[in-house]
C-alpha cells in the first residue's frame, strides 16, 4: 500500500498543468497533516513537478526534459526578477523561448515577437497590447503598472503580464544569467541520466540464503539489493554475507543494513566518490525510500568517458579558471599548467583567492597523472602549505610531479611558482576508478 507521502505525489501528478496547488488545499482533499502535505510538495518541487512563487503560490508545471532545460518558465522569471504578477496567471507554468527587449519602435519590433517569447518592455502600452496580441509574455520594468484593457487581454490569452523594479539592462541580464545557469546545469550528468529503464535483481527480506545463490548463478550478480513487500531497501547482501551461512537462513539475518545509497538526482560524480571512498561495487538508487534502480561502477565509468568527449556548452567557474592557462609538459616528466592571474581569480585585495589555487592545484594534478596512465580518478585528500599572496596580473606556474603510482592510487607533489620563487606547495591524494 502506497504510503500518504507517495499518494500526494501521485495526486499532483494527475493535476492539470497550470493547476494552483497550497499545503491547505492538499491536506484537506486527502485527509493528510499539513506537515505531511508541505513535505510531498517540497519533494514535488525537486522533481520538477510544481513551482512556487513568492505572492503566487505553488503551481503544477511540466516536467522539463534534459534537452530542454535551459528554457525557463514564466514563474520561474517572476522569481528571478523579483516581479509581481498584474494578469495572465493562468499562463504562468508555460515556457519562455525567447525574450525581445522593446527598445524600438513599434513596426521594428513586431517583426521579433512570437508566441512564447517574452517582451521586456517600459511603460509603453502600445507595445505591451501588441506583443499580448501577438502571442507573448510582457515583462514591465521600471515598477510601472499596465491599464485595465491590458490586464484584461493577458487574462484573456492566458498570457503573463509581469511588472518588475529593475531597469531594461538589468531585467535582462538576470534572465540571461539564469538561462547561462541552466546550460552549466544541463552538462552536468545525473544518476537519472544513467540508470535508464532496469529489471531489478532484488531479494525479499523473508526469502532464503538459498534463494541468494540461485539469483548469483543466474545474473553473475553477487551484490543483490533487499527490499521489503512495499519495494522499500532494506539491506543488502553480498557473497562475504552468506559464506558461512546455512541456506534455510533468512537472508535478512545475514544482510548488512543501511547500505550506501544515492538518489536519482545526485551527481555521477558524487556516486563515482562514494564508490571509491567506501570501496564498494554497486550502489542502490532510491526514491521516497524505494528502490528505483542501481548504479553500478561500470555505469559511473562509461558516463564520465562520454561526458569528457562531449562538447560543452557552457562554462563553469572552473573552466573560466582554467581557460587562460596553457598546459606544458616538461623534460623531468613534470607536467606544468601557465598562465595569468586574472582579476575573477582574486579576493577583495586583489590577491588569488584560495578557491580557484585549490581548482588550478586540483587540475595540475589531475592532469599529470592522466598523462602518465589515463585512467578515471577522484581527489581523496589535498594539504596545502607555504602560501604566500600572489598579485593579479601575475604569471604563475603550477607544476605538478608524480610521487608514487600504485595499482588504486597515486600520491602528487604540486608547486605553484611566480618565476623562480615558490608562491605555494600541496600535496595530493588520489583514487583511481577501476572497473
Amino acid at each position: 500500500m502506497a504510503t500518504k507521502h507517495e499518494q500526494i505525489l501521485e495526486y499532483i501528478k494527475s493535476l492539470p498543468v497550470g493547476s494552483r496547488i497550497s499545503v491547505r488545499g492538499i491536506a484537506r482533499d486527502l485527509s493528510v497533516s499539513e506537515g505531511t502535505a508541505y513535505r510531498a510538495i517540497k519533494d514535488a518541487e525537486l522533481q520538477g513537478l510544481v513551482s512556487s512563487m513568492e505572492r503566487i503560490g505553488t503551481v503544477r508545471i511540466e516536467r522539463q526534459q534534459k534537452k530542454n532545460i535551459e528554457r525557463l518558465t514564466f514563474a520561474e522569471v517572476v522569481n528571478i526578477v523579483e516581479g509581481t504578477v498584474l494578469g495572465g496567471h493562468e499562463g504562468l507554468h508555460k515556457t519562455l523561448h525567447k525574450f525581445v527587449i522593446g527598445a524600438m519602435q513599434l513596426e521594428a519590433a513586431v517583426r521579433y515577437i512570437e508566441p512564447g517569447s517574452l517582451m521586456i518592455v517600459g511603460n509603453r502600452e502600445q507595445v505591451q497590447r501588441t506583443s499580448l496580441e501577438h502571442g507573448a509574455a510582457v515583462l514591465i520594468t521600471g515598477g510601472f503598472d499596465a491599464p485595465e484593457d491590458v490586464v484584461r487581454l493577458a487574462d484573456e490569452r492566458q498570457l503573463p503580464l509581469i511588472s518588475c523594479a529593475y531597469d531594461t539592462f538589468t531585467t535582462a541580464a538576470l534572465i540571461n544569467r539564469a538561462i547561462y545557469d541552466r546550460l552549466i546545469k544541463k552538462d552536468i550528468l545525473f544518476v537519472e541520466d544513467v540508470v535508464g529503464r532496469q529489471d531489478l535483481t532484488v531479494l525479499y527480506r523473508h526469502q532464503k540464503v538459498r534463494d541468494y545463490f540461485n539469483l548469483v548463478d543466474q545474473t553473475g550478480h553477487a551484490r543483490i539489493p533487499v527490499v521489503d513487500d512495499h519495494f522499500r531497501l532494506v539491506g543488502i547482501v553480498t557473497a562475504r554475507d552468506v559464506a558461512e551461512a546455512d541456506p534455510e537462513d533468512p537472508i535478512e539475518v545475514h544482510m548488512s543494513r543501511n547500505p550506501y545509497t544515492v538518489t536519482l538526482k545526485t551527481t555521477v560524480a558524487s556516486a563515482a566518490h562514494r564508490m571509491v571512498w567506501e570501496g564498494i561495487e554497486l550502489l542502490p538508487v532510491v526514491q521516497n525510500r524505494k528502490l528505483v534502480a542501481v548504479i553500478s561502477r561500470q555505469d559511473v565509468i562509461r558516463a564520465l568517458q562520454y561526458m569528457n568527449r562531449q562538447p560543452q556548452v557552457a562554462q563553469t567557474l572552473h573552466d573560466l579558471i582554467l581557460q587562460g592557462f596553457e598546459e606544458i609538459r616538461n623534460d623531468d616528466r613534470s607536467l606544468s599548467l601557465v598562465g595569468e592571474v586574472t582579476p575573477q581569480m582574486t579576493s577583495t585585495v586583489g590577491t588569488l583567492a584560495t578557491g580557484p589555487l585549490t581548482a588550478l592545484i586540483e587540475s595540475c594534478a589531475v592532469l599529470c597523472v592522466q598523462r602518465t596512465r589515463h585512467v578515471e580518478m577522484v581527489v581523496e585528500n589535498l594539504t596545502l602549505y607555504a602560501i604566500k599572496p600572489i598579485s593579479v596580473d601575475t604569471r604563475i606556474e603550477v607544476r605538478a610531479r608524480l610521487l608514487d603510482f600504485g595499482r588504486r592510487f597515486a600520491k602528487v607533489d604540486v608547486e605553484v611558482l611566480e618565476g623562480t620563487e615558490r608562491m605555494a606547495k600541496a600535496l595530493l591524494t588520489t583514487q583511481l576508478l577501476e572497473r
